[in-house]
């Protein structure tokens, strides 16, 4: 979403001074990190660019000094003697002019430089930040707002493109700048300088007395835009719905109270950008006054030269106030880039805290799923070639593998599973399973039929027993594996932007055309596509939204039977289908689960009659388990879900 401002703008586009925002020890250990990510990829770009903006400091400097020059030893002494003769003056112009040239070159440079490390910093940061997003556990993304994390994505991490490229670079010039200028100013004179530390330090504490009030509220915008714009992407997503219920104005109304607190934290963090700026150019002002006053007072006395340890000539005088606009100016810079750097962190914090969430972990992992080839003896050999015959690669003691052939038997031992960990959902979990069977979980809502694939996939890991596969713990198998291992097809179907037939190879990347065509012919998917305006060649775009929900369910069957997967999980895969496609759908998927075990989840219970095994779940617990006509004869709980019948 754009940004309609940034961190640390106040109206108007102007920089927020907060100078009383304070640098706690968390804000040390992000900065540290930021220029972490600065010097691993261009270390040497910085130090130059530093380099530059020293020379560039100097060379201002210099051009501010040749005015006492200028005035005591060329302008005055000709005015006193009348001379024309301007050779010395222009050899002093023309060195002056080399040495700003220098200065030009090295601020284009320093500019240059400072886009390309901050663009390519970022480059960096977005790499590392969408490659660990995709590590973390689906626990992750079910506790947070998509829109939250996009706001991280957009609006964090353009506080560290400001901070990186303007604000870092202002403030070490600033710095510099203070730092010679002050040299000088000592060096012309003592007492002058004395009177600009004192207004400057008034300054100073006038602007962090006003920024203290705001210093604790850009924490609370950055996270009343994230909550604003996390909103906005629910409302989109959800837009037929609200339409559907006529909860427009409701809606409207939910964003305008987000609105209002985004607005409320944004003026409270922002209110002293207005009055601060003014303030600090009359205190400079003021300053150059009183110096100007106090410091022609004891050039119209030349007995008071003994008290400034120097004689105060014109031209020191007029070299002097100059000074004071190169002072004053980059004090008033840091306090605000100090300020605008720490108003940055709250979203650079935000930043690191997604990359400091733990990823999903493999540490007990060892086993791989791997094509294997059958030998005459029936023994198993790895294959580099696709086989169709898959098989677990099991690590010996004495370092040797042992492949064991994938079967697809999955076994349930006493699990207990809970999404958090004082809120358990599944109790007591036994379940035992043979290859190529058709197990059908069916229960009313919430009953934990989902949860079951999910910990068999381990998007969550269980508390309590254990989940074998085939013999082995799914807790020594890596998830990559244990995934390839098993072809799902979700009760949400997604779709990507992209051909129809870039979303059916998304289940197999190195499917070729035909594989694809196969998969769809498979599920029934290929009369509606070919009718489609460019066959597989038509766009999607809008999660499929030019296609009907049935037909983005094929889609998505076809995206699970192009892999070839030993295993399946259909969960609800038919639930958005009419009843004469879901007949068309079924004789794909029986020819999609014939050889393999397959995981059904059907509230449609006519579609599982045929299953080897129906458990019956409610509460997070099973309740029945066994075939169609064993769980009838039973007249329990299945009997009233297919029958509709109570029990007298």
């Amino acid at each position: 979403m754009a940004r309609q401002f940034n961190i640390g703008r106040g109206p108007g586009g102007n920089r927020a001074n907060n100078f009383g925002a304070k640098m706690t020890k968390e804000s040390w250990k992000t900065v540290k990190r930021v220029f972490a990510y600065v010097f691993k990829s261009y270390k040497w770009s910085f130090i130059v660019v530093l380099a530059c903006i020293l020379v560039t400091s100097v060379t201002t400097l210099a051009s501010t000094l040749f005015t006492k020059s200028l005035i005591d030893d060329y302008v005055t002494p000709m005015v006193q003697t009348h001379s024309n003769n301007y050779a010395p003056l222009a050899q002093a112009l023309i060195q002056l002019a080399a040495v700003l040239v220098v200065g030009i070159a090295c601020s284009y440079l320093n500019n240059r430089l400072m886009i390309n490390v901050g663009q390519g910093t970022l480059l960096r940061l977005r790499k590392d930040l969408f490659e660990h997003m995709e590590q973390l556990p689906i626990k992750y993304f079910d506790q947070h707002p998509h829109g939250d994390i996009m706001s991280v994505y957009t609006n964090d991490v353009d506080t560290l493109r400001q901070m990186i490229s303007g604000s870092i670079p202002m403030v070490f010039s600033s710095l510099i700048t203070i730092t010679v200028t002050f040299v000088s100013m000592v060096v012309l004179s003592v007492p002058l300088t004395l009177l600009v530390i004192i207004m400057t330090g008034v300054m100073v504490f006038v602007t962090r007395k006003l920024g203290e009030r705001s210093a604790k509220h850009f924490k609370v915008q950055q996270t009343s835009l994230g909550a604003m714009n996390g909103y906005v992407e629910e409302m989109l997503n959800g837009q037929k719905v609200i339409k559907t219920f006529c909860h427009e104005d409701e809606s409207i109304e939910k964003f305008q109270q987000l609105n209002q607190q985004l607005r409320e934290s944004g003026y409270q963090a922002n209110k002293a950008a207005n009055i601060v700026m003014p303030i600090n150019g009359n205190l400079s002002n003021l300053i150059y006054v009183l110096a100007a006053i106090l410091g022609g007072f004891i050039a119209l006395n030349p007995s008071l030269s003994a008290i400034s340890f120097t004689s105060l000539t014109v031209g020191t005088l007029v070299a002097f106030l100059t000074l004071i606009k190169n002072f004053t100016q980059p004090v008033s810079h840091v306090s605000q880039q100090i300020n605008s750097v720490i108003n940055a962190l709250a979203g650079a914090e935000r930043v690191f805290a997604l990359m400091d969430e733990t990823a999903e972990q493999d540490d007990m992992a060892s086993v791989s799923l791997v094509n294997a080839n059958v030998q005459e003896d029936g023994s198993l050999h790895e294959s580099q070639q696709r086989t169709g015959v898959w098989a677990w690669k099991i690590p010996q003691d004495d370092g040797t593998c042992r492949l064991v052939r994938q079967r697809g038997e999955v076994d349930f031992s006493q699990v207990d599973f809970g999404y958090v960990a004082e809120k358990q959902v599944l109790f007591d979990i036994n379940l035992d399973t043979d290859a190529g069977q058709k197990v059908a979980l069916v229960g009313g809502t919430g009953a934990g039929k989902t949860t079951i694939t999910n910990l068999i996939n381990r998007f969550y890991d269980i508390q309590g027993g254990t989940i074998l596969y085939d013999g082995i713990d799914i807790r020594k198998i890596h998830r990559e594996d244990l995934r390839k291992s098993l072809g799902m097809v979700l009760q949400e179907t997604h779709l990507f932007t992209g051909t129809v037939m870039d979303n059916i190879r998304y289940g197999k990347l190195d499917a070729t055309d035909e594989e694809c065509i196969a998969a769809a012919k498979l599920v029934n998917a290929h009369d509606f596509i070919i009718g489609l305006a460019n066959g597989y060649n038509t766009m999607l775009a809008a999660d499929g939204g030019n296609l009907s929900q049935g037909e983005r369910q094929l889609i998505a069957i076809a995206r699970a039977a192009v892999g070839n997967p030993p295993a399946m999980i259909l969960d609800e895969a038919t639930s958005s289908i009419d009843t004469r496609t879901e007949k068309l759908v079924q004789m794909g998927m029986d020819h999609i689960m014939t050889g393999r075990s397959t995981f059904v989840i059907a509230h449609r219970l006519s579609t599982v009659r045929n299953s080897d095994i129906i458990v019956v779940m409610d509460h997070g617990r099973i309740i029945e388990q066994g075939t169609h006509e064993e769980l009838i004869a039973m007249k329990g709980k299945y009997y009233i879900l297919y029958t509709g019948n109570q029990i007298a």
